[in-house]
């Protein structure tokens, strides 16, 4: 749906179905960040617990038990061994879900700190320390639980943007502190 809606005219929008398999998180998402250095990466996540759009402020390495769709789990139960047990995205979530929140959109918007653990998890992961923490992760309700692919479109559309707006004012004042 975001595909077919896009976003502003300046940012190249790149869209890949991540399977459910650690093995292949591991590859792909670090080919990813060297294919197209991107000034951001959002995952997105369907939980069937989710009822609200929810943006996962950081990522776990350790305690990954559940088996993936290859029937493979991680003897080391982590993403990066010795890496931090949590790393948190740059992105300023508060923010973005107030800014989200006030568009009006018929979408509701939450918080949270942890992504479940699995591949999700593994994925913003992997990516977080990949990135330095230029990546989110949002986790969206299964289809029709209770918003459309139009109303999760749109709700996906308005939390990238801000996500992009936010980080492109934070990195000018970091520029403009560089300067002086």
């Amino acid at each position: 749906e975001l595909e077919k809606l896009g976003l502003r005219e300046d940012v190249d929008l790149h869209v890949y179905e991540v399977p459910v398999e650690y093995q292949t998180v591991q590859r792909l998402i670090p080919a990813l960040w060297k294919k197209h250095s991107p000034q951001l990466v959002v995952h997105v996540g369907v939980s069937g617990m989710a009822t609200t759009v929810t943006l996962e402020k950081c990522g776990h390495n350790v305690g990954y038990k559940g088996l993936d769709n290859c029937r493979f789990c991680p003897g080391s139960q982590c993403c990066v061994e010795g890496g931090p047990e949590c790393i948190d995205s740059i992105i300023d979530m508060d923010a973005v879900c107030r800014r989200v929140s006030a568009l009006g959109l018929d979408v509701t918007v939450t918080i949270s700190k942890d992504a479940g653990r699995y591949l999700c998890d593994f994925t913003y992961y992997t990516s977080l320390y990949q990135s330095r923490g230029r990546s989110a992760f949002v986790h969206v309700p299964p289809l029709g639980k209770p918003y459309t692919a139009e109303q999760l479109g749109r709700a996906l559309q308005a939390i990238i943007e801000e996500m992009l707006e936010l980080l492109e004012h934070s990195e000018g004042k970091i520029n403009c502190q560089h300067e002086h």
